[in-house]
Order: structure tokens, then C-alpha cells, then sequence
């Protein structure tokens, strides 16, 4: 089989483009998602890291298993803990019944830990244990419970750079940093811009059930000189408000 023949058989998750440097991308993606190796995948935001680590469940063997998600950055971080390993009832105010945590609920599966950067200093030392030893404890729990997890991690800051600041341990820090996968920014995918401005319209007129408008000559211009600091995620809302306002 060549690698050509291989790369025609990844599911790609949604990721569109035929640039050189998403190539590259899918060739390190076809080698690694079969793996249980952790993969620290990084880029700007909106450049579709989570399709991307998606993609990597996907063709992995536990593909078949959860795929569970969560937003490091999103949650107090007193609760993120026992987000991510469950409490026992009565652990803290609030806490009316046994709650498993993420490592359980992926359990056999997949664990995406977005925006890992934003996990507080504290809780990074726990969670460096549970990768080592497969191991988790529920907050107000005294029994130690393993658990099977492939753990994936994204974020949009500079890692390394962290850990120089100590801002991020350096020993989680290489931990996750088994297998580094950088997604390009939208302005590194060359003509891809216009396959994916193509297909916002397509979805976007179907959705809205409004005629099909092509992109204009100089529209086509635009999109290629825009630099897009806003990515894939960026592109997207613009074309959708291209096929809501758009005068034919």
C-alpha cells in the first residue's frame, strides 16, 4: 500500500483542504492515531484543533469506544477536578450523589483535555499521577480506581514557553508532549481558503434554503491577500453572513 492509498483511507473528521502543509499534517496523523501514544496537538485558535484530535480517535482502535471532551479553560477550576475524576456524595457542598469523573466516562477510549494549558498549577501535578499510573481517586474517595484512557491534549499557548515562566510543569509538559502535532494556521494552507469559503457557502445555502451565489473575482482576490487571525473559525462566520446579506 502506498501512502498515497493510505491517506485516502483516514477519516479526515470534516478537515477540508489539499495544501501542502495539511498534508503534512495527515501524514503524521495516519502514523500516530493508530498508537495509544499521547499527542499534544497545537495551533491558533480556530484552526479546527478539535476536528483534528477527532480525527485521531477516529482512526484509532478504540475508535469504537467514547470520545470524550472536555474545555480546561471553560470550568471554575475548583470544579475541574472533579470534572475530570468523579467525588463521592458528600465530598463537598453540593455534591448530593456519587459523580463519575471524564477519566471514567472514557474509560476504554479517548479523553480530549482542550486548552490544557489553562489547568491550574495544582491540579497538573494530579493529573501527571493518573498518566503515569493509569490510576484516578474521586474527590472525597478512599478507594483507587484504574481506568484505560488514551489521553490527547490541544492548546493555543506556547507550551515550552510556560514551563520557562512556570507557569506550566515541565514534567506534564513532556508527558503530553509524547508526539507534538502543530495545525497550520489558515493563512499557511494556501488555496484552501477558497475550498473551504466554498463549502461555508454550499452549507450555509442549504441550511438557509437561499439560492447558490459563486464567488466573485474579486471576492477570490480578497480571500487570498486576508491573513484571517481568526483561522478556519473566522472564515466560517464570514461566509455565513456572506449568504444572508449577499445582493446576488
Amino acid at each position: 500500500m502506498t501512502g498515497g492509498e493510505e491517506l485516502m483511507e483516514l477519516n479526515k473528521s470534516g478537515i477540508i483542504g489539499q495544501s501542502t502543509s495539511l498534508a503534512e499534517v495527515f501524514k503524521v496523523l495516519g502514523k500516530v492515531a493508530p498508537t495509544d501514544s499521547t499527542v499534544l496537538v497545537t495551533g491558533e485558535s480556530g484552526t479546527g484543533k478539535e476536528l483534528l484530535v477527532r480525527a485521531l480517535h477516529s482512526n484509532s482502535c478504540r475508535h469504537d469506544k467514547p470520545f470524550v471532551p472536555i474545555n480546561c479553560g471553560a470550568i471554575p477550576k475548583e470544579l475541574l477536578e472533579s470534572e475530570l475524576f468523579g467525588h463521592e456524595k458528600g465530598a463537598f457542598t453540593g455534591a448530593i450523589a456519587r459523580k463519575p469523573g471524564k477519566f471514567e466516562l472514557a474509560d476504554g477510549g479517548t479523553l480530549l483535555l482542550d486548552e490544557i494549558s489553562e489547568m491550574d498549577m495544582a491540579l497538573q501535578a494530579k493529573l501527571l499521577r493518573v498518566l503515569q499510573e493509569g490510576e484516578i481517586d474521586r474527590v472525597g474517595g478512599t478507594e483507587t480506581i484504574k481506568v484505560d484512557v488514551r489521553v490527547l491534549a490541544t492548546t493555543n499557548r506556547d507550551l515550552e514557553g510556560w514551563v520557562k515562566e512556570g507557569k506550566f510543569r515541565q514534567d506534564l509538559y513532556f508527558r503530553l508532549n509524547v508526539i507534538p502535532l502543530r495545525l497550520p494556521s489558515l493563512r499557511e494552507r494556501g488555496d484552501d481558503v477558497l475550498e473551504l469559503a466554498r463549502f461555508f457557502i454550499g452549507m450555509y445555502t442549504r441550511e438557509y434554503q437561499l439560492p447558490v451565489s459563486p464567488l466573485a473575482e474579486s471576492a477570490v482576490t480578497w480571500l487570498q491577500q486576508y491573513d484571517f487571525p481568526g483561522n478556519v473559525r473566522e472564515l466560517q462566520n464570514l461566509m455565513e453572513r456572506a449568504v444572508l446579506l449577499a445582493n446576488g
